[in-house]
């Protein structure tokens, strides 16, 4: 990763941590962000409050976690979108974002407290990385 990736990678994780807790009240325990070509991935470790883990280990209590962070996520989503296209220069395509849990299925919410966001970017990248 070269000094702007570097860079843009860090005013992300710095802006994802700030949505995160303003959102949830909760900040997550680190932050991972990849940015590569037209997909950037925020990932928020230990995200989930300890009421919203010990919730997600019966399948009905994960089915709720996840509900209310799929619908929480749409509708707050628009503002980090903003804050991307600030940083990186380019629009968010489309995103979305998942978290884990202890069944085989793809489901929104991750009993570990892992948040994935994934972020698909639009048109040409406006810096070289």
């Amino acid at each position: 990763m070269n000094e702007s990736e570097k860079a843009m990678a860090d005013q992300v994780a710095q802006v994802a941590i700030a949505h995160q807790t303003e959102r949830t009240g909760h900040a997550p325990a680190s932050v991972t962000v990849v940015l590569n070509a037209d997909t950037l991935v925020i990932t928020l470790h230990d995200a989930l409050t300890p009421a919203e883990k010990a919730l997600a280990q019966s399948p009905e209590g994960a089915e709720r976690v996840q509900e209310f962070h799929r619908q929480l996520f749409q509708a707050s989503a628009k503002s980090l979108w903003k804050e991307i296209k600030r940083i990186t220069g380019r629009e968010v395509r489309e995103a979305s974002a998942e978290i884990e849990t202890t069944t085989p299925a793809v489901v929104h919410a991750f009993t570990t407290g892992d948040v994935v966001q994934v972020f698909l970017l639009d048109g040409e990248r406006t810096a070289k990385y």
